[in-house]
């Protein structure tokens, strides 16, 4: 194990371990662990403007599905550099569902963020200049955040997506949620003290 691996690192690496030996259940473990990554990954790259006509977790299941199809080609070892498989396939349909909408919604580059950008610290499994302990921290709270993120209330969740992931101004995070700006401000503010909430029980810090 990588130094300072934590119980969870060390339960998707057996996961991982045991799915490769052809565990059925373990296989199935760790996809259900990494679901809701995979969905935080999904909704951050999906264009702005497009929630009523894609649906994120269709790109959820095509992602997990197309997942347990090519398993048998996934060529790492470590748990960031399995996180770092799964977000490239959810990256790849989430922008192929995008661009069927491209009318409909033009891609912002200069303020729509992706979640490695607003909830993560880079690539979990790819950082050279970075130690072994460094980088199981950064792919271990990649993974804790998201899942943080998944489990918030709609609300909860979508103003944060609003404010940190597109990084909307509060005008425009009201007009998205039909309330007022004093409303979202109060609501961001409470969903930052769930998600922080979620994040201290995981051992992770803010």
């Amino acid at each position: 194990m990588a130094d300072g691996e934590s119980s969870d690192g060390r339960r998707i690496a057996d996961w991982l371990a045991r799915a490769r030996r052809g565990d059925a259940a373990a296989r199935e473990e760790l996809f259900a662990a990494c679901r809701s990554y995979v969905a935080t990954v999904a909704r951050c790259h999906l264009q702005r403007g497009l929630a009523a006509r894609v649906d994120p977790s269709d790109v959820v299941q095509q992602s997990l599905l197309e997942a347990h199809r090519g398993f048998d080609r996934f060529a790492g070892e470590s748990p960031g550099q399995w996180l770092a498989w799964l977000r490239g396939i959810a990256t790849h349909n989430a922008l192929d569902a995008a661009r069927g909408h491209r009318v409909a919604a033009r891609r912002d580059a200069g303020r729509e963020r992706s979640l490695e950008g607003a909830v993560g610290d880079g690539d979990p499994a790819a950082d050279p200049g970075s130690s072994p302990s460094q980088r199981v921290l950064r792919w271990e709270r990649e993974w804790h955040l998201a899942a943080a993120v998944d489990r918030l209330a709609d609300d909860h969740r979508r103003v944060i997506e609003l404010r940190h992931i597109e990084r909307l101004p509060f005008d425009e995070v009201a007009r998205r949620m039909d309330r007022s700006a004093g409303a979202c401000r109060m609501l961001w503010m409470r969903a930052l003290e769930q998600l922080r909430a979620q994040l201290a029980d995981a051992g992770v810090g803010p």
